[in-house]
């Protein structure tokens, strides 16, 4: 017959497992404090690395992404602020803030072109050609970072991906998938036909019509019926060669900087 297990033994078992416990959670504070303690080391470092290399990352593009990225690996976010110790010690803050405003500025001129879709290669070039030879040249991630910060104030901006391609969205429109496929579609030609979406992407009848309607009523699409062909085109400035029109591109390098 089996005994079951005296008071005295329950007692002895409960402070162990209390013992074992105590001594886990202490582990595991040591272990945090010692993390702590080498992210605190490496942030010291970094201010001490962003110091003696100022001018480097104001000046390099390809630095500054690199330090960028050394700082998202301890958790440290220069453009979280404009104010505080990396805006005074570097300037970035301001940096990415002046091409926030900038982007904006070219958006909104360009947006009656090409409907609020441009293209990200070009509105870098717009950017560069907007703040002259005198300025830090401009990136593909400088606009990226920059554009991070405007989507956090809402108004629809965003950076996605079609087919080759990176769009910079300035309006709140939800654009879903058949919407992408089309985008990359037309990126062949610039343009689109209801035959032509049915064909290449095997939709059924009526699915290709509401999709491209939709993207002509947000401004995203520009209709063409007079073609011989009788055949209407959907033209999508955003994907086309000339993403901008030129009245728009001058509108944007003549404002002041």
């Amino acid at each position: 017959m089996r005994r079951r297990p005296g008071i005295s033994g329950l007692q002895t078992a409960a402070a162990a497992r209390d013992q074992y416990r105590s001594l886990g959670e202490n582990v595991a504070k040591i272990r945090t404090d010692l993390m702590k303690e080498q992210l605190a080391t490496f942030r010291n470092q970094l201010e001490e690395f962003a110091r003696k290399h100022k001018n480097d990352i104001k000046k390099s593009p390809a630095f500054r992404a690199q330090f960028h990225s050394m700082c998202a690996k301890c958790g440290v976010d220069p453009l979280a602020s404009n104010k505080g110790f990396w805006a005074e010690l570097l300037g970035i803050g301001d940096f990415y803030y002046e091409l926030g405003v900038q982007i904006v500025d070219i958006c909104l001129a360009t947006r009656p072109h090409n409907g609020g879709l441009l293209d990200l290669e070009e509105l870098r070039g717009l950017l560069a050609k907007r703040r002259r030879a005198s300025r830090e040249p401009i990136t593909e991630d400088d606009c990226l970072r920059a554009v991070s910060k405007l989507k956090s104030l809402g108004g629809g901006f965003e950076v996605f991906t079609v087919g080759r391609r990176k769009l910079v969205r300035s309006v709140p429109t939800e654009l879903n998938r058949d919407h992408n496929l089309i985008l990359e579609l037309a990126q062949v030609h610039g343009y689109v036909t209801v035959q032509e979406v049915e064909n290449e992407l095997t939709w059924k009848a009526g699915r290709a019509l509401d999709a491209l309607e939709n993207l002509m009523r947000e401004g995203l699409a520009m209709v063409d019926d007079g073609h011989p062909d009788g055949k209407r085109r959907y033209w999508f400035p955003c994907v086309g060669s000339a993403a901008t029109g030129t009245e728009a591109a001058e509108s944007v390098l003549s404002s002041p900087n």
